[in-house]
């Protein structure tokens, strides 16, 4: 699993993140702890993933990448679909 290019801070395959930042790109989050992608949303700057720390329970706003898997979006978005 690949976590971003320092940018997005999440994997392009399966959406989920790891808990390295405190502010974006700065690596100081003690925590280490993986991060799960719970909701998605459109804005008009493109779509934002919401990840969610499954150690500490931290969550955290991620702006979508160009190269995201869409299947993994669209997988995403159905799970979040059926949970309502």
């Amino acid at each position: 699993m690949m976590f971003g290019d320092g940018y997005t801070n999440h994997c392009t395959k399966c959406l989920w993140s790891k808990h390295v930042d405190i502010a974006p790109g700065d690596r100081l989050a003690l925590c280490g702890g993986l991060m799960e992608p719970i909701a998605l949303r459109l804005e008009s700057t493109g779509y934002i993933l919401i990840h969610h720390c499954k150690k500490c329970g931290y969550e955290k706003k991620n702006r979508g990448a160009e190269d995201d898997d869409f299947e993994a979006l669209i997988e995403l978005s159905r799970r979040l679909a059926n949970k309502q």
